[in-house]
């Protein structure tokens, strides 16, 4: 059985302030009951993570990023084994506004994957097509060609978490459909089994304008184990019912 991950991925939002008050807000409103159906985990931007570790409590952190190397020469980068000695557990690499914004290809995020591995971070590995690979009938070939070149030897349940994103689902209010998200989560587990054998383990996430209302739907779907969510994640009132929406 593998346990639904929440993730909510703050992008370059909420202040010091803003983001301890919302953390503060999720652990006095999570429950018992709540943590026994999913883990919970958030993704602030980097300076964040250090003071949101001394009272997240249950809450995981994870970074949005990360570096290729754990240290040397590489201004601007942020070292996997720091993110851990922080009190990451996770850490997003290849989202879309990292592949198509900042020119990442998969070899970068595979390097950045095993290095998250070697620091003990779980790596969550987005994935995910263009409007126009979708309708030139190109999404599973894309999102396969993206999966085995991003992921590493070694990868396994412990510390692979896979999101599909469909880039044109993200921040635009559109979602996939239900059909849609399941046929492309089946075909990234049987992926996934073909490039690290047994897949049954690894968790497969949905991204792309998940919000309460289509939560529930996604989340019952044969091959979805969680969410990452992006705008719903910056406030209690639309995050809980995500969180709410599990199991």
């Amino acid at each position: 059985m593998r346990k639904t991950l929440i993730a909510g991925n703050w992008k370059m939002n909420l202040d010091l302030e803003e983001g301890m008050d919302l953390i503060q807000s999720l652990v006095n409103q999570i429950t018992p009951d709540d943590l026994s159906k999913c883990d919970v985990l958030v993704c602030p931007q980097m300076p964040l993570i250090a003071p949101l570790s001394d009272i997240a409590g249950s809450i995981k952190l994870g970074a949005q990023d990360c570096g290729a190397a754990n240290a040397g020469a590489f201004t601007g980068d942020t070292s996997p084994s720091l993110l851990a000695s922080l009190g990451c557990d996770y850490v997003i690499v290849g989202h879309s506004e990292r592949r198509v914004g900042r020119l990442e290809d998969s070899g970068l995020i595979r390097s950045k994957t095993a290095a998250a591995h070697a620091s003990g971070l779980t790596a969550i590995v987005c994935v995910g097509e263009s409007e126009n690979e979708r309708d030139e009938g190109k999404a599973e070939l894309v999102v396969a060609s993206q999966l085995a070149a991003s992921i590493p030897p070694g990868s396994n349940p412990d510390n692979l978490v896979v999101a599909y994103e469909p880039v044109w689902a993200i921040g635009t209010g559109k979602t996939a459909s239900e059909a849609e998200v399941q046929e492309m989560h089946e075909t990234i587990r049987d992926q996934l089994v073909d490039l690290l054998g047994d897949a049954s383990k690894i968790r497969i996430l949905y991204g792309g304008s998940v919000k309460a209302d289509n939560a529930v739907a996604l989340l019952a779907l044969k091959d979805v184990d969680g969410a990452l969510v992006g705008g719903a994640a910056l406030k209690p009132d639309s995050f809980l019912p995500i969180i709410r929406a599990a199991g």
